[in-house]
């Protein structure tokens, strides 16, 4: 994520051809991915890209996170950002719904959280009840054995989804979806490798949003099948001021290191 006036810069199965199961559960990441923008003041915006994690409480109650990259909203000094929620209306199609966004206290002491050393943040929000239900669960977090157990290697496809220079697919606001390989190995251990790299051109409004693949279900399989989140796109790589077209993904075991922080957390709330 950038300024945009800017350019700095159980068992599980590897990634194969998309069947039409494997794209009706790929519009589901689609929905629960959303933009977060804030003004600059000149008339341009830094924005991010982050996605709705249904999170239950440590009691059980429901709870909705947002997942973003930590500097997606470090970079916004206001304690106010935008997020851009969707409405569905009556004749099928969508509008673009941005709302308030509070990220800082009145101290100005960051609402989120993250893991040490890594570009993770978590934060609890209050979400329309539709993006609730859209909320992704927190079991399709790729955990640190996911990898491995799927034979996820270099080459294998992964989808993600942004808001290149701060644009949408359609005026409705839905991310854009595009694919990229693998550029990097080994991936684990992930405590020896906490990133790997994708061969994908990485733009100001990317950082944030979710990387993941999609199993296809075989034909006598009736086990439940969803998507496999397999980290957060952070950043791309740079060398002399060139852009390599190659991003940098955090793998998704830190999403639930961070959301455990969160819990941390509330449990020394007063």
């Amino acid at each position: 994520m950038f300024d945009l006036q800017t350019q700095p810069t159980a068992s599980v199965e590897a990634p194969q051809t998309v069947s039409r199961s494997a794209r009706d559960l790929t519009v589901t990441m689609i929905r629960a991915t959303v933009q977060i923008d804030q003004s600059n003041g000149d008339g341009t915006r830094t924005v991010g890209a982050g996605f709705l994690l249904n999170a239950p409480r440590a009691d059980g109650t429901p709870r909705t996170v947002l997942v973003t990259a930590d500097h997606v909203l470090s970079r916004m000094p206001d304690s106010e950002a935008r997020i851009g929620w969707r409405v569905e209306l009556p004749d099928g199609g969508w509008r673009f719904d941005p709302q308030p966004l509070t990220i800082r206290d009145a101290d100005s002491d960051p609402l989120w959280t993250k893991p040490d050393d890594r570009d993770i943040a978590v934060m609890e929000i209050s979400a329309p009840a539709a993006f609730a239900h859209d909320a992704i669960p927190i079991a399709w977090l790729a955990d640190r054995e996911a990898f491995d157990a799927a034979e996820v290697g270099p080459g294998d496809d992964m989808r993600t989804l942004g808001f290149p220079r701060g644009l949408s697919a359609n005026r409705a606001g839905f991310p854009i979806l595009r694919v990229g390989r693998i550029a990097s190995w080994p991936l684990t251990p992930i405590s020896a490798f906490p990133t790997f790299l994708l061969d994908l051109a990485v733009f100001p409004g990317d950082s944030g949003g979710p990387v993941f693949w999609t199993p296809p279900r075989p034909s006598s399989d009736l086990s439940p099948v969803h998507p496999y989140v397999a980290g957060v796109l952070t950043q791309e790589v740079i060398v002399q001021d060139e852009r390599l077209r190659i991003g940098v993904v955090v793998h998704a075991d830190y999403i639930r290191e961070a959301v455990a922080l969160l819990d941390q957390k509330a449990a020394r709330a007063p």
